[in-house]
């Protein structure tokens, strides 16, 4: 296989799994090979086979086909003072996203500015070079009529202007500014408990690294004073079992142990918002490219690491309540699609999901309260298999109540694909469906110098990255919840406060200490994805990748932690 095309089948597999550790990891793995078109114009034609095919059927477009109906709603808030350009930056950046650019490899936070300088040309390049050729792989060796040359020079010039317009997007999204306001259309018939949720698992290592959050008077408050304010009404957390070394040393991402979960619990039910704990079952990211087993489950058959599942659950539950949580949910796994807790096969995954699944009841029986039990699988664009894993819980009788999934629109397809995928789910097994992950970038900035997981080439034309688009984005996908009828429970944005500890500026006077100061923040406190000490446990992903938070541009508040006019999106769905 050519190593553009090796490179951009690891690319592939990478980026549908979402997180920024496999997808740094394939862009180290996929170097151009003589001068050749590299891997990310393979990528990218994989990109636009993948959305033809979940095309809509009428018009062959991908473009979101929702109707929306009813007044206006409009969302007036205050900006902090500053430059007045968003417009201006927003439409040139959408005209401009359809331009390309010079194909780089992001490399580990080891070299931290030659990664960050990676990221921001990686985000810097056009969107609709996917679509650019229909000749399928032979796009790139397509040479006749001077078609390279005219792609090349009108490169160089749209990514220049590219960077024009990124830049004041990032500024006018990050500085003091006038008035603004956000139109989004109210959902026509959304059921009054409609979850509105958002997962901040990073929240207490962010703070504890000096993370200061404030309200739309530019005042420090509560962060979840703020959410409730906003018409959140639920909070999810992940749990891993041990997210430490021997010494202590907290592998990152939050450091998302029982304990934390316990204190984001409380402080979620003092704001009367109900808590879903999403069991990894792992010490550390849980996700289809990988499921590891807990460190002190190593070298257990499936029956002895059931019991040792049903074990953990009780006590870490048990826990999270005793401390004031007001559990609604809890997800047995976390995008369990190939696999849990290092097993692979479905007799020893089922045997799993059941101690899981039992653990939950008992609990609840026992405390004399409801919880729903929730399991997890993520690539809903596949709808063959997301309707065969339906299945096979019904075959394996798996005791739950919700099929929820991950969506994410620049990996996993059409809405109206996802909203189709869900009703037939719901119709054929009875079951409640929910999004339980879900995120859109308001900027292709950087703001901490740790390359983002998603930039310019990852936006889509009908939702521009700015807060507006964030807000419709948001907005469009519940209401593709909402369209299941009364089985769609509703929707959870994933990490909205995950922000630069410090804000990282390229090319700053002092960029090279905010970087310095970042990657401490990341090591000690465990506010980046992943820190060093998770090398042992996860050497392959974190112990080469490891660094700061990818997720900064896909926040709900801006880098100095005041939260964005799309956060108001929650309150506009009635």
């Amino acid at each position: 296989m050519p190593a553009c095309e090796k490179g951009a089948d690891v690319l592939w597999r990478a980026t549908r799994t979402r997180k920024t550790k496999s997808f740094e990891s394939a862009y180290a793995q996929a170097e151009p090979e003589d001068g050749g078109a590299g891997p990310h114009a393979c990528m990218r034609e994989r990109r636009r086979r993948f959305m033809a095919s979940n095309a809509n059927e009428k018009d062959g477009r991908t473009k979101e086909q929702y109707r929306r109906k009813g007044r206006k709603c409009k969302m007036a808030g205050t900006k902090r003072g500053g430059k007045q350009r968003m417009f201006a930056g927003a439409m040139t950046a959408m005209l401009l996203l359809a331009g390309c650019g010079q194909d780089g490899t992001l490399q580990p936070v080891s070299a931290p500015t030659e990664q960050a300088d990676a990221g921001q040309a990686a985000e810097q390049t056009g969107a609709g070079q996917a679509a650019a050729g229909e000749n399928g792989t032979e796009q790139a060796a397509a040479g006749e009529n001077g078609s390279e040359q005219a792609d090349a020079e009108q490169a160089a010039t749209e990514r220049n202007g590219a960077e024009q317009a990124g830049a004041e997007q990032s500024d006018a999204a990050h500085s003091d500014g006038e008035a603004g306001e956000i139109h989004v259309e109210p959902i026509e018939g959304l059921r009054e408990d409609f979850i509105c949720g958002v997962d901040i698992s990073s929240v207490l290592a962010e703070e504890e690294s000096g993370v200061v959050y404030y309200n739309e008077a530019g005042q420090e408050q509560d962060i979840f004073q703020t959410f409730a304010e906003n018409g959140v009404n639920y909070i999810r957390v992940r749990v891993w079992n041990d997210p430490f070394d021997e010494n202590g040393k907290g592998y990152g991402g939050g450091n998302c142990d029982t304990a934390a979960a316990a204190s984001i619990g409380r402080r979620a039910a003092k704001q009367q918002m109900k808590l879903c704990v999403n069991f990894h079952y792992s010490d550390f990211w849980a996700d289809p490219s990988k499921q590891m087993c807990p460190k002190a489950w190593e070298g257990m058959e499936p029956p002895e690491k059931a019991d040792a599942l049903y074990a953990f659950t009780v006590e870490s539950l048990g826990e999270i309540l005793d401390a004031g949580a007001d559990v609604g949910m809890v997800q047995i796994g976390n995008e369990i699609n190939n696999g849990m807790s290092g097993e692979t096969e479905w007799p020893a995954r089922a045997l799993l999901l059941q101690a899981g699944a039992r653990a939950v009841r008992d609990v609840a029986r026992e405390r004399g309260q409801e919880i729903h039990i929730a399991v997890h699988f993520t690539d809903i664009a596949d709808q063959t298999a997301t309707l065969a894993l339906a299945q096979k819980l019904k075959e394996k009788e798996i005791d739950y109540d919700i099929f929820a999934v991950s969506y994410y629109p620049f990996w996993h397809g059409t809405m109206e694909n996802m909203t189709d995928t869900l009703q037939k789910v719901s119709d054929a097994y009875g079951k409640d469906v929910l999004v339980v992950e879900n995120s859109y970038p308001y900027t292709t900035g950087d703001g901490d110098g740790t390359a983002n997981s998603i930039g310019a080439r990852d936006v889509l034309p009908e939702y521009p990255a700015t807060v507006q688009g964030q807000a419709e984005e948001i907005r469009d996908v519940c209401a593709a919840v909402a369209a299941v009828g009364d089985a769609g429970l509703g929707y959870f944005y994933w990490e909205p406060a995950w922000l630069p500890v410090n804000v990282w500026e390229k090319g700053a006077a002092d960029a090279d200490q905010i970087l310095a100061a970042n990657k401490e923040a990341w090591e000690e406190k465990g506010a980046g994805w992943a820190s060093s000490y998770a090398s042992k446990y996860d050497p392959k992903d974190a112990g080469k990748y490891y660094g700061g938070s990818s997720w900064d541009n896909q926040a709900l508040f801006d880098y100095n932690g005041h939260p964005l006019e799309s956060l108001k999106v929650f309150q506009s769905l009635q």
